[in-house]
């Protein structure tokens, strides 16, 4: 059974990394009405979450090998600086300091207190409003090269804010770039880019303290943690191409009303005691 758990859990990861609607908050829920009635895991989580951000490496490939190329260019002074990869090499660099200076800060909290559904209940609802407003207010015309240092740590604050479940690591920085002004397709591109060193770095993170300590990789063996990860990468690849063309022509309102609309229903299920927290 828990390797169908697996399957089932690679899906929902594939299908929600990338979606503004958190993944791990649908993992800690989902979990939650499986056969083991568990939750999967900070550990699980970090892990199959490689799978995902593999299909953001595959997508974005061209983007990435250049970002990297002309970072490496610079230096050795072949190329100038203020390049716009090289500057986008440095700002994702920068973006990245705040979720790994914190995870590291708060790694017991985020496996426990973090984890609570009461918690992910009202992550899902506060940072529903907060997207619906940045999407109903931002300016929504500064492109991806007009990205400043001050907001690509900005941006960065807002993905660390991911460790909370409920909140999303796509919500948070998209959130955080239609605040700043910045198109929907912009900060969507930036949010995926900025997410790739913090997954990759937290997921084999967790994989190594698993595979030394496995007390710590929580109820799924290595095996079914392996195949939900590789379920991920095949759907999630799926889903980044759905969502880079379809925030092209809607809004991220859709996601605003399912986050709000999951939040209450686990308030209810809370409540009642039809699940525990």
């Amino acid at each position: 059974m828990s390797w169908i758990e697996a399957v089932i859990l690679g899906l929902v990861q594939g299908l929600t990394e990338f979606l503004p609607i958190s993944s791990s908050a649908h993992l800690r829920i989902v979990g939650e009405f499986l056969p083991s009635a568990a939750d999967p895991g900070a550990a699980f989580t970090a892990i199959t979450q490689i799978g995902t951000e593999l299909a953001v490496l595959i997508y974005f490939w061209k983007d990435i090998t250049r970002i990297i190329a002309q970072w490496c260019r610079a230096l050795s002074g072949k190329v100038p600086h203020s390049d716009p990869d090289v500057r986008m090499g440095w700002l994702i660099i920068l973006g990245s300091l705040p979720i790994a200076i914190l995870g590291l800060l708060l790694e017991d909290w985020i496996d426990t207190e973090f984890r609570s559904l009461w918690v992910t209940a009202t992550m899902l609802i506060v940072f529903a409003i907060l997207l619906a407003l940045a999407d109903r207010f931002g300016r929504q015309r500064k492109p991806l090269e007009q990205l400043t240092v001050r907001d690509g740590i900005l941006y960065g604050f807002a993905q660390a804010l991911a460790l909370i479940p409920g909140v999303s690591r796509s919500g948070g920085t998209i959130t955080m770039g239609l605040a700043l002004g910045y198109a929907r397709e912009a900060a969507a591109r930036y949010a995926f880019l900025l997410a790739v060193p913090a997954v990759f770095a937290s997921g084999f993170y967790k994989l190594f303290k698993s595979v030394g300590d496995p007390t710590t990789a929580g109820p799924y063996g290595m095996g079914e943690t392996l195949l939900a990860t590789l379920i991920a990468f095949a759907v999630g690849y799926a889903v980044t191409a759905w969502l880079m063309r379809f925030i092209t022509q809607n809004s991220f309102m859709p996601f605003v009303w399912y986050r709000i609309a999951l939040g209450l229903g686990l308030y209810v299920m809370l409540g009642t005691g039809l699940i525990s927290a």
